[in-house]
C-alpha cells in the first residue's frame, strides 16, 4: 500500500473513502468532523442519527470505526472513528492506533483502493503532532489490506505538513 502526505483540506479529497475524525455522537462536531458534515451535507448525519439509533446508542466507541455515505463529498464512504483524548498521564497510543486500522479494516470491507485520513486525535482532542504523525504511520506502514492500495495522511496546515514530512523521514 502506498502512504501519501498531503498538504490540504481533507473534504476536497477525491478518493474512495474520507476517514472522519468524530467524536463518539457521530452527529458532528468541530474540526475536522464539522468540515465533513458540512461539505457532505445532510445525508451523512442522516445515516449518522440512523445508526445511533440502531447500533451505537451510546456512541461510537474509542477506537473503533463506522462508514456512512459521503454525501456531497467527492468521496463514496466516510469512516467515522473516534480518536482517544490526549493525556500526559496515561498511555492512550493504542487507541490511537486503533482508530487507523480499524478505519482501513473498515474500508477494506466496503472495496475501497483510495482512503484519506486526518490526523487524529491531534486537534482539539490535543495529541503533541510529531507522535500522532508517528502513531499513524506506525499502522498505515505495517498494514496489509486486500484492497486498499493508498492511503493519504492529510495535513490541513503548513507547519502540521511539515512535521509530517520531518517525522515520516526520521522513520
Amino acid at each position: 500500500m502506498e502512504i501519501t502526505l498531503v498538504a490540504g483540506d481533507i473534504t476536497a479529497q477525491r478518493v474512495d473513502a474520507i476517514v472522519n475524525a468524530a467524536n463518539s455522537s457521530l452527529l458532528g462536531g468541530g474540526g475536522v468532523d464539522g468540515a465533513i458534515h458540512r461539505r457532505g451535507g445532510p445525508a451523512i448525519l442522516g445515516e449518522c442519527r440512523a445508526l445511533r439509533a440502531s447500533r451505537y446508542g451510546r456512541g461510537l466507541p474509542t477506537g473503533q470505526a463506522v462508514a456512512t455515505t459521503a454525501g456531497d463529498l467527492p468521496a463514496r464512504w466516510v469512516i467515522h472513528t473516534v480518536g482517544p483524548v490526549f493525556s500526559a498521564g496515561e498511555d492512550r497510543s493504542a487507541l490511537l492506533r486503533d482508530c487507523y486500522a480499524n478505519s482501513l479494516a473498515v474500508a477494506d470491507e466496503l472495496g475501497a483502493a483510495t482512503v484519506a485520513f486526518p490526523l487524529i486525535s491531534a486537534g482539539v482532542y490535543g495529541w503533541p503532532v510529531d507522535d500522532a504523525v508517528r502513531q499513524a504511520l506506525t499502522v498505515l506502514r505495517a498494514a496489509t489490506p486486500a484492497r486498499v492500495t493508498e492511503a493519504r495522511l492529510v495535513l490541513f496546515d503548513p507547519d502540521t505538513y511539515a512535521t509530517a514530512e520531518r517525522v515520516a523521514a526520521t522513520g
